[in-house]
């Protein structure tokens, strides 16, 4: 499963003569030197620029925020979407990071890796719906996870009870004390 989609349609969308999405999991292409890349550029190529740069920033903000929350359940690191600009430099326009999903071996380590997966989906300033619904989904896996804890709880319980626990002996020291006729018949005197 995959969290911090900030999807390439969220994006600004650019004239029709940019160059469209490319994918990759490199990074982009190292700025051109000088003020060459931007000087030959219309205003409208300029604002195209801005806005690449500052879409990057989010992009990478955002799936950064994911890697840190997700610890050590992060199989990868942040993949990105890229898009390039008329100065000829790749900009991420959209992101994701894959993470391990699967339970734990008990379910007490299912609902701290649940609560890990959520707090990661929703780890960035502005989540994404994929994020919100990472998220959902790991609440739901802890929800099951603390159904099966409490029905192992219940099976213990009585076990207990029926004399195969640890503390059988006990429980069944008190069950004979309540269950056991009273020495004498209780009597209740009532005075005004």
């Amino acid at each position: 499963m995959s969290i911090g989609a900030i999807s390439p349609s969220s994006a600004n969308q650019p004239p029709a003569r940019a160059t469209p999405p490319v994918q990759g999991t490199s990074s982009p292409a190292p700025a051109a030197s000088g003020s060459d890349s931007t000087t030959n550029l219309t205003p409208e190529a300029l604002a195209l620029v801005s806005q690449l740069k500052t879409r990057d920033t989010e992009v990478r903000q955002h799936e950064q925020a994911h890697l840190a929350t997700a610890g050590g359940l992060a199989t990868s690191g942040a993949s990105y979407t890229y898009q390039r600009g008329p100065n000829g430099v790749d900009y991420a326009i959209g992101g994701e990071v894959h993470i391990d999903t699967s339970p734990g071996r008990t379910p007490q380590e299912t609902i701290e890796r649940a609560r890990t997966i959520e707090a990661a989906a929703l780890a960035p300033a502005d989540p994404s719906g994929a994020d919100r619904s990472v998220a959902a989904q790991a609440q739901q896996m802890e929800l099951q996870a603390r159904a099966e804890l409490a029905t192992q709880q219940v099976e213990q319980a009585a076990a207990r009870l029926n004399g195969s626990g640890p503390a059988s002996s006990d429980a069944a020291k008190v069950r004979r004390a309540y269950e056991a006729p009273p020495p004498a018949t209780p009597r209740l005197d009532v005075f005004a």
